[in-house]
């Protein structure tokens, strides 16, 4: 999103705490799908503003504290890269 943008130097930073941020992903998944919610009711029930904002704010602020605090716990444990997914490689 941030290339498409032209905040290129923002995406490459972003690219470079991708290994920090490993629920980052579902946090924009949650994201996607909250705008797809609030899209589907707009015709019946309209979500203020403030409370839109409030809940993706607080979706990527999760994410990122999850993922944080995961990579503090590894490092803890003395495990250098997060785990990789069954069949990934």
């Amino acid at each position: 999103a941030f290339a498409i943008l032209g905040l290129r130097a923002l995406y490459f930073l972003l690219a470079g705490a991708m290994d920090k941020l490993r629920y980052l992903k579902l946090g924009l998944a949650g994201v996607l799908g909250f705008v797809g919610v609030k899209m589907l009711l707009s015709s019946t029930y309209k979500i203020p503003i403030a409370a839109s904002l409030t809940v993706i704010v607080g979706l990527l602020a999760v994410a990122t504290v999850a993922s944080l605090r995961a990579d503090a716990r590894d490092r803890r444990r003395g495990k250098s890269e997060p785990p990789v997914p069954v069949g990934v490689r």
